[in-house]
């Protein structure tokens, strides 16, 4: 089973994650536990690319090097992992693609989409769970940390509304299910755990 959990900055996906990935080996469930961009040796030299601050990076460079990452990450892990039946949960997937360079960059959905298929080899998640929040209280949340925003924790307000709308969007499809990232931590792990089990 492949599980992927989305979120604009600051929804709260890291925590869920966490929560999930205690949960899954408290129940004994043989679990490969990944993120994107990243989650291979390659794939985190790009994800250091893709999120420095410092670079001007072009919304189709930035298609362009997520897939190459994701490319790498399905072949060495996701792949690997689904065929020995073992479940796999991913920080961010291919609906971060359409949300961020489609909805948020401008960048055309069906192109997107094909890139992405290209890049995936087939290979697409069971469940999307989609943490919904809206902007402001994500972006509260950001600038509570202690840490230096990333490219795209920094881009402002109005990109992450269309990122959040996209996802929306996104999450009109049967393999969806959308949390309300408003939620104390622990029911939205419930909720998030009940979605999983009944899967």
């Amino acid at each position: 089973m492949f599980v992927v959990i989305e979120g604009i900055e600051g929804s709260g996906k890291s925590t869920l994650h966490k929560g999930l990935v205690e949960r899954l080996s408290t129940e004994g469930r043989d679990v490969v536990v990944t993120r994107e961009p990243g989650g291979t040796a390659t794939g985190d030299a790009i994800r250091s690319i893709f999120l420095d601050r410092t670079l001007t990076i072009d919304p189709l460079t930035e298609t362009f090097l997520v897939n190459a990452a994701r490319a790498q990450h399905v072949a060495e892990v996701i792949r690997p992992a689904l065929d020995a039946n073992r479940l796999v949960l991913c920080d961010r997937f291919t609906d971060s693609t359409l949300a961020y360079q489609g909805y948020g960059r401008g960048l055309d959905l069906a192109s997107l989409q094909r890139l992405c298929d290209e890049a995936t080899g087939g290979v697409t998640a069971d469940l999307v769970l989609l943490i919904d929040l809206p902007v402001d209280v994500a972006r509260a949340r950001m600038q509570a940390r202690s840490y230096v925003l990333d490219r795209i924790e920094s881009q402002d307000a109005a990109f992450h509304e269309r990122v959040r709308r996209g996802y929306l969007e996104l999450a009109k499809s049967p393999r969806h299910r959308v949390l309300d990232g408003t939620l104390a931590q622990d029911r939205l792990l419930e909720e998030a755990w009940n979605f999983i089990s009944t899967s």
